[in-house]
């Protein structure tokens, strides 16, 4: 609480007051001989020269609780003012916030001025920082002007009823004498200037302000207005303003004209003179008028603009405004202020540009520049395949543009649609260069089906049709009334998504049915899913939607008749394999499934797969006739039927159908909905196998996976693995989940080794019998034999020979053999029932058995014995054949022999035959180190029937009397390799001899005739 006694001076009006509630504050007056009398009030005016005892009463802290206003008047005459000075009353109640306010009263025509004692003033819209804030007002009614002290204004020259104003924090120690005070004639101000032809300047006030009259003087007699001039084509015109600060009460409209033709405009810019009306608020604008189909250009200087919102305003006071004038009348308007990325404008219609300038507001002499253009157009050429519907749709408010096509006799334009009904080599025309912003395009072909086929059964969509449109392909789809339409999806299927949402490809397809009671969207669908097939009855359309600039992909379905049905639609669906989640929604879906309809899922469950279903979100509704139902149906099984609230089948197996069947509902409440998904995961039953190989010495287990199905899973003792090995003479616990033998090759593997020969013995090689419990088939089977050194191991065929797999004579046997040297190099592939009686490889060797079934095929196959080392790499034993050649190739054709090797054919003819011999296919290398050689030579001989170089010309052809022996030698190569194949074809020998003595005896008995006849003559 606070007391003191108060006593306003005279010609002061002191008011105190809170705007908090009584029961808060209050400002009582004490009086009474006791001072036992209060009177409390919420404000308190005090009356001048009177003293008074003042409570302030206050829950509040009083210094904010407060305000305190002192008012003075002062009145002048036509040169004078009372009082002269302007006191304050400094003392008056400094604890609160004091506003000392003076109201000044003059006659017409008088003004007064005020001249600042101490510091001077300056203008702002700040809080003063010293607590020290003057205002000034012209009038009650019009806005104020504020001031800090630190200023260059020194006088005040205000008119009758201004107001002004100091608001004092606090505890603010007040000069007691601010202003003195005098008064004189109003002297006004003459502004000289000049307007063109083209433009209109408008000064004007508001009428409500101080009176200032404003006059033109143009010869002797002026022409006043009390608020409003207006100027145009004058020179050098005088207008006296009848006060001295007219720019504080008027302001100045400017109005140019631009005239465009269609490729310029006269004057090209907007031009002001920056300094006419300077320090009044200006308004200038340009009205552009412009032909139809031109493009108007504005390019505004220096920093740009930036667009406003409508309600927005400029904080440096330059606000610009473009308005255009659609073809249909409609104006459109645009605000912006200064400094922003905005800096050209391309327009369509008449327009018109605003700038409103603050006082002293600076001005380029150009505010803008315009230019004027043809109108760009785009020319589309239209070529649909036959029976097709083009309809061009507005999609947007803006741009101005039109859609034109050429029909005799007129040409036919329409802003927001057009629709080509035979556009068989059509032109379409449109009045704006990017239509594809402004227009959307539905390409619409009808096919209709007869009783059992259709007219186009694969439905594409046509992607030379405005490419860069938004588009919609449909197609209206018709079949007899009492059957289906059956569109089929290629093998990646489709997928359903919520209605009304997008694919991420943007290609997305809808389906929607007409039914008596209106159409139904069965589905909206991507590219990529479980929905291989879709039935529909009767009628329907399918839609496909595509953004513009998209490449169009689309799905080719396949469109055929269907069967009949009473469904509303079926759809097929193929789950996939391993874990999914797949959800589907009923026709309309969120709005209500049709009444007394049916719709039908058909799912194909894959093998060994569990599916669960799960209803996420229905409604349903009152039925006025019948009940809503979920049937399941699968072969062979009893007909399930339930409700939405019951449970539904879970951990099933094998394919099922899904019918959701809808009664009469009451349609002024929620209809039937339903939102599910079908849970498929495997069953969950692996096949187990201990494989044990300590049975069979030496023999080891590989398992692969060679397909490509993620959800086979391997696994050795509960590790999941890509490959499996299991280790000669261990035990191992295998598990294969989902694993089709196909996708998993098993092979097997065994190591023979010989320390001693003269201590091995020969052994046949036969496949063991493999654990019974592996699910797939044995796909090889390797014996790899090591050897010492100086040994050599001998291969036979236990059937008595083999036949080396070559260019004309391919194994097409079921069993073959692969014969490598250990360490991978190859030798040969071999069948049975051939030519060679005997390998011998001086290195340790693998052979991979192959055979259609090794359940049936277990061997021998192979005769396998351990010798002394022998001169040469291999030894092949050859008996050829009398019915066929015989073709003897080197090892690793038709690649190159090892470098450094060496093979020898021993061949072996029967008596009474010769060989012909020719090498068929002879690639020599370049050798780096050594030579090459092919050498012949009979057995038993030692001399050389052939020898032969890789940089020797030799014949290709060799008669060879009897068995010999081919021996080639490889050299190091540098580049290149060498191989050969050599073709021995069997002849039998003729008998020169005995044909010799034959002839020799004939003519001896011949002689002797002779000489017995003429014996007998003589």
């Amino acid at each position: 609480c606070l007391q003191t006694v108060v006593r306003p001076d005279k010609g002061s009006t002191v008011t105190v007051s809170t705007k908090l509630p009584l029961d808060q504050c209050t400002v009582c007056t004490i009086s009474g001989v006791n001072d036992n009398q209060t009177s409390c009030h919420p404000t308190l005016s005090l009356v001048p020269e009177e003293e008074v005892t003042l409570l302030f009463n206050c829950t509040q802290p009083i210094e904010q609780a407060y305000t305190v206003t002192i008012t003075r008047t002062i009145e002048c005459t036509m040169d004078t003012c009372s009082p002269t000075t302007v006191e304050t009353q400094p003392s008056i109640l400094t604890q609160f916030t004091r506003t000392f306010t003076w109201e000044l009263k003059a006659p017409e025509k008088i003004i007064v001025s005020l001249d600042i004692l101490g510091e001077g003033l300056m203008e702002t819209s700040q809080q003063c920082a010293n607590g020290f804030q003057y205002s000034v007002a012209t009038s009650k009614t019009n806005g104020r002007t504020q001031y800090c002290q630190g200023g260059s204004v020194t006088r005040l020259d205000l008119p009758n009823q201004a107001v002004v104003s100091l608001q004092v924090k606090p505890k603010t120690q007040v000069k007691s004498v601010l202003f003195q005070a005098s008064a004189g004639p109003l002297k006004g101000r003459t502004v000289v200037l000049t307007v063109d032809s083209s433009t209109t300047v408008v000064v004007t006030r508001d009428p409500g302000e101080p009176g200032c009259e404003v006059c033109s003087v143009d010869g002797s007699t002026p022409n006043c207005s009390p608020t409003e001039k207006t100027l145009t084509n004058v020179e050098k015109l005088s207008l006296e303003f009848s006060c001295p600060k007219p720019q504080d009460m008027y302001s100045v409209k400017m109005k140019k004209k631009i005239e465009c033709t269609k490729s310029s405009c006269t004057p090209a810019a907007g031009e002001v003179d920056p300094n006419l009306f300077k320090d009044f608020k200006r308004s200038l604008t340009w009205d552009i008028n412009v032909p139809e189909r031109t493009v108007l250009t504005l390019d505004f200087p220096g920093d740009g603009l930036k667009e406003m919102s409508g309600a927005e305003n400029c904080q440096d006071g330059y606000q610009f405004s473009v308005s255009t004038t659609k073809s249909d009348g409609k104006i459109e308007t645009n605000s912006y202020c200064k400094s922003g990325t905005v800096s050209h404008l391309d327009l369509l219609g008449a327009t018109t540009v605003t700038v409103e300038v603050p006082k002293e507001g600076e001005l380029d002499s150009t505010a803008f520049t315009v230019k004027a253009a043809p109108r760009g157009g785009r020319i589309l050429a239209v070529t649909p395949d036959p029976k097709t519907i083009i309809i061009i749709s507005r999609v947007t408010n803006e741009p101005e543009c039109s859609v034109c096509m050429n029909q005799a006799p007129k040409h036919i334009c329409n802003p927001t649609r057009l629709r080509l009904t035979d556009p068989r080599n059509t032109t379409v025309e449109f009045t704006c260069p990017r239509p594809q912003d402004v227009f959307s395009v539905e390409i619409n072909r009808e096919i209709d089906c007869k009783e059992t086929s259709c007219s186009g059964d694969i439905v594409q969509a046509e992607s030379s049709l405005f490419p860069d449109f938004n588009r919609t392909f449909t197609w209206d789809l018709k079949v007899v009334s009492t059957r289906a339409f059956q569109l089929d999806f290629p093998e990646l299927g489709m997928r359903q998504i919520p209605n009304e949402e997008t694919c991420p490809d943007e290609h997305t397809y809808s389906l929607v049915t007409y039914l008596r009671t209106g159409p139904a969207t069965i589905g909206t669908f991507c590219k990529g899913g479980t929905v291989a097939t879709i039935l529909a009855r009767y009628k329907g359309r399918m839609s496909l939607q595509v953004p513009g600039d998209r490449k169009l992909d689309p799905v080719d379905f396949k469109l055929n008749v269907g069967p009949e049905t009473s469904m509303v639609a079926i759809v097929k669906v193929n789950l996939p394999r391993g874990v999914s989640d797949t959800g589907f929604i009923t026709a309309s879906y969120p709005r209500e499934f049709p009444d007394n309809q049916q719709i039908q899922w058909d799912f194909t469950v894959p093998g060994m797969h569990n599916y669960t279903m799960h209803f996420r979100d229905h409604t349903a509704p009152e039925c006025l006739e019948g009940e809503v139902e979920v049937e399941y149906h699968r072969e062979g099984k009893k007909v399930t039927k339930l409700t939405l609230v019951d449970p539904q089948p879970a951990h099933q197996q094998g394919n099922f159908n899904m019918v959701l069947k809808n009664c009469e509902t009451n349609r002024t409440l929620q209809g039937l909905t339903l939102n599910y998904k079908v849970s498929v995961m495997r069953s969950g039953h692996p096949v187990l196998c201990t494989v044990d190989l300590t049975k069979h010495q030496g023999v080891s287990l590989q398992i692969e996976k060679v397909g490509s199905d993620p959800l086979c899973e391997m696994s050795i003792g509960s590790k999941v693995e890509e490959k499996i090995n299991v280790a000669a003479g261990t035990k191992a616990e295998l598990s294969f989940l989902d694993c089709p033998n196909e996708d998993v090759h098993l092979t097997a593997s065994e190591v023979i080794g010989c320390q001693n020969v003269a201590l091995c013995s020969t052994t046949l090689l036969t496949v063991p019998i493999l654990d019974s419990c592996l699910p797939m088939p044995l796909h090889s089977f390797t014996w790899h034999l090591n050897i010492p050194e100086d040994s050599a191991v001998d291969l036979v065929s236990p059937t008595g020979s083999l036949r080396q797999s070559l260019p004309g004579q391919e194994c097409n046997q079921s069993d073959s053999l692969h014969v490598a040297e250990g360490d991978g190099f190859s030798v040969g592939d071999f069948c049975f029932n051939g030519v060679i009686q005997k390998v011998q490889v001086h290195a340790n060797v693998s052979i991979t058995a192959t055979a259609r079934d090794f359940s049936k095929t277990r061997g021998p196959f192979l005769n396998v014995s351990f010798t002394q080392e022998i001169p040469e790499t291999i030894i092949y034993k050859v008996s050829p054949g009398m019915s066929s050649p015989t073709l003897l190739a080197t090892p690793n054709w038709p690649r190159g022999m090892r470098p450094s090797s060496t093979v020898s054919w021993i061949v072996t003819l029967p008596s009474q035959y010769q060989a012909y011999m020719q090498f068929v296919n002879v690639s020599q290398p370049k050798c780096n180190e050594g030579h090459t050689a092919i050498k012949v030579k009979m057995l038993g001989y030692e001399e050389e029937l052939m020898s032969r170089r890789e940089d020797e010309a030799a014949e290709d052809k060799l008669l060879v009397p009897q068995s010999f022996y081919l021996n080639m030698d490889n050299c190091i190569p540098e580049e290149g390799h060498f191989g050969a194949v050599t073709k021995i074809v069997l002849q039998k020998k003729t008998n020169l001899l005995a044909i010799l003595l034959g002839i020799a005896g004939a003519l001896l008995l011949l002689l002797v005739v002779l000489a017995v006849s003429c014996i007998i003559i003589k």
